[in-house]
């Protein structure tokens, strides 16, 4: 309906105004009562003892649950493990861990779950069944490390280069596949409020089913080999709500593998998995690589420097280079290196010397003083 006059104008443009500011008073003053609704939420249950343990904070936790990674591992071993955790007696080598595919770790991201890897390696080291390096997300910063000793920028006597990196005997590759049915949509509905929707949108993501399934493959680094895979299962329906709205606990969770409905569930999975790994390996002997633990001479680092291999050609820094009858600079001279001249390294040292084979004959020259 048109108005006819100006008069008629000004009454209907002051109505329209008068409805667009009431709505605004409206919504603003729903957004009010909203966050003083959920202000006095947090204060009532501050003041209340029944919810005094709502706002206690610690580090760590005294509570262990059952089929949950838990604890930490170091060079002393395994500490605050979960007890479900299989063992093995003794390292059977090095292992990497693959990082998920970024479609993994984007479907992780909704439920504010970081990757996996961490956790991984965290459980790998307490089982004892192998020595972990880091192929990781860190690998980036330690080969910057190397190009810093390079370019000369670090300290002398960083002892910081080539020939120090323990190789990976093994690799592992874990995936994940989890399923969130939504019981109601309750957080959803919620949502739309404002801070209180936020806060009770938390608490009703408890109300969700959650199942994981986990894949893990273990595979030769030298032969490519898949040498073990495994599944692993878990599955929860009984989360209570917790939080604000039935007392008691935090509201809700707020993300990690250790305080989240979601992130339990894989947690556990991964925990069966690793269990099957190990229970698949554990007996078999011949698959140990190398002698390696963190606290003997094998996990200590060594001098950074030229790496040779046997039957490398190498040469002399410096013309005339002697070879020595014995690893010993007071032992008969056999023969001289030619500037230039190339020699074969026979796999064989002994302190700072290493076993050559020439043209005139084969013996002990200083590492040192040899390149490629």
């Amino acid at each position: 309906m048109q108005p006819k006059s100006q008069g008629g104008i000004a009454r209907f443009f002051a109505a329209k105004m008068t409805i667009i500011f009431s709505k605004s008073i409206r919504e603003t003053t729903m957004k009010t009562i909203a966050q003083a609704l959920v202000t006095g939420l947090f204060l009532t249950q501050a003041a209340n003892p029944v919810y005094a343990g709502l706002f206690d904070f610690k580090l760590g936790g005294d509570k262990q649950e059952a089929g949950q990674p838990s604890g930490s591992a170091g060079p002393d071993g395994a500490q605050g493990e979960a007890k479900e955790l299989e063992k093995c007696d003794k390292a059977y080598g090095t292992l990497a861990v693959v990082e998920p595919q970024d479609a993994v770790i984007s479907h992780l991201l909704q439920y504010g779950l970081q990757s996996p890897t961490g956790l991984i390696r965290m459980m790998v080291q307490q089982s004892n069944c192998f020595v972990l390096v880091e192929r990781g997300r860190a690998m980036q910063n330690l080969m910057q490390e190397r190009q810093l000793a390079e370019s000369g920028e670090l300290r002398k006597g960083s002892n910081m280069g080539k020939g120090q990196m323990v190789t990976a005997d093994y690799v592992l590759t874990p995936d994940a596949v989890f399923s969130s049915k939504d019981s109601g949509g309750v957080g959803g509905a919620l949502g739309g409020f404002g801070v209180f929707g936020a806060v009770a949108g938390l608490v009703a993501a408890g109300l969700k089913f959650k199942s994981a399934q986990t894949t893990m493959i273990l595979s030769d680094s030298r032969t490519s080999l898949q040498l073990a895979a495994a599944t692993g299962n878990a599955e929860k329906t009984d989360w209570s709500v917790g939080g604000l709205l039935v007392g008691g606990g935090a509201a809700g969770a707020l993300g990690g593998y250790t305080n989240t409905p979601e992130g339990k569930v894989i947690a556990a999975s991964y925990l069966d998995n690793w269990n099957n790994i190990v229970r698949s390996i554990r007996n078999n002997p011949e698959m140990a690589r190398q002698d390696i633990n963190l606290k003997g001479k094998s996990g200590q680092p060594t001098k950074a420097g030229a790496v040779f291999e046997e039957g490398d050609a190498v040469t002399g820094k410096i013309a005339g280079l002697k070879i020595y009858a014995q690893p010993n600079k007071t032992s008969k001279v056999i023969a001289k290196i030619a500037r230039g001249e190339e020699v074969i390294y026979t796999g064989k040292d002994q302190g700072s010397f290493m076993h050559v084979q020439g043209q005139d004959g084969e013996g002990w020259v200083e590492t040192v003083m040899m390149k490629k």
